[in-house]
């Protein structure tokens, strides 16, 4: 790789970075106004109850799409709404217009936008904003992970049983198989925590808040921007094969470095791939 082809690249992130944080900006703005009118939204169900769409979820994804072909319409897009379109730039943007639908149509805090640029090494872009608590983590390889700006890194003082560790599950999983990773993990003296949004779970590892985020399935648009912020504040993360099918979901870990093995360990996450 020459020189000029490192430089070129830089370039091409840096442009994506700041056009993520501008799209992030009028996302969130969207989708605090329906937050605000969540009494009068559509709803319709997925796949099972628990599993919901509003109105909301689909018109901010579909500004994000727009803004997007707008600077960039040569890049592919993945978002959890629209499902996949293909590019020809090697840059695909991941998209999670409001993760934790529930909790937003239910009045609470925990949910979030997430926007994420991936290449041929992984994720290289990750933006999650989370509007109602007005918080902003930002990342691009390379460069750190920031939260409203300023630096922020993995901690390095707590362990599992001094710190909090994410977990996250749902119905693509047996219920046995859950509760016995809870068991393992109670057993082990783990303090643990469940949000209304995994991807803010993950955006709380790379600040420093949870030791690390755990969850036996996930898609690729639910933590490929907190992926990025986990690596750029110095965590580990469970490689994702998004490349073998966009829409799969599969077993997601990011963590700080000291607690990443004996998590992969508790929970036994190989038997979810």
């Amino acid at each position: 790789m020459t020189v000029q082809t490192v430089i070129n690249q830089s370039v091409e992130l840096e442009s994506r970075f700041n056009a993520a944080q501008q799209i992030a900006n009028e996302a969130a703005m969207l989708a605090l106004e329906h937050f605000a009118n969540r009494g009068d939204l559509n709803i319709d169900m997925k796949r099972h109850p628990q599993d919901v769409v509003s109105e909301a979820d689909k018109a901010v994804e579909q500004k994000i799409r727009s803004l997007i072909n707008g600077y960039f319409p040569e890049d592919a897009l993945l978002g959890e709404e629209f499902g996949f379109v293909e590019g020809t730039s090697g840059y695909t943007w991941v998209i999670d217009p409001i993760d934790g639908t529930a909790p937003f149509l239910n009045g609470l805090p925990g949910w979030c936008v997430c926007i994420a640029v991936m290449d041929k090494d992984g994720p290289a872009v990750g933006i999650i904003d989370v509007p109602v608590l007005k918080e902003r983590f930002a990342a691009q390889r390379g460069k750190g992970t920031t939260l409203n700006g300023s630096p922020v890194r993995v901690t390095e003082r707590f362990n599992l049983q001094t710190g909090m560790l994410g977990v996250g599950a749902n119905d693509r999983v047996a219920p046995e198989l859950v509760g016995k990773m809870f068991e393992d993990l109670m057993s082990a003296g783990v303090n643990y925590s469940r949000y209304g949004s995994g991807a803010l779970m993950l955006a709380w590892v790379a600040a420093g808040r949870l030791v690390g985020y755990v969850e036996p399935r996930m898609s690729a648009w639910d933590c490929m921007a907190a992926y990025c912020l986990i690596e750029e504040a110095g965590g580990k993360i469970l490689p994702f094969p998004v490349e073998d099918n966009p829409s799969a979901p599969y077993p997601v870990l990011g963590a700080a470095p000291q607690v990443f093995d004996e998590v992969m360990t508790l929970t036994n996450l190989t038997q979810f791939a």
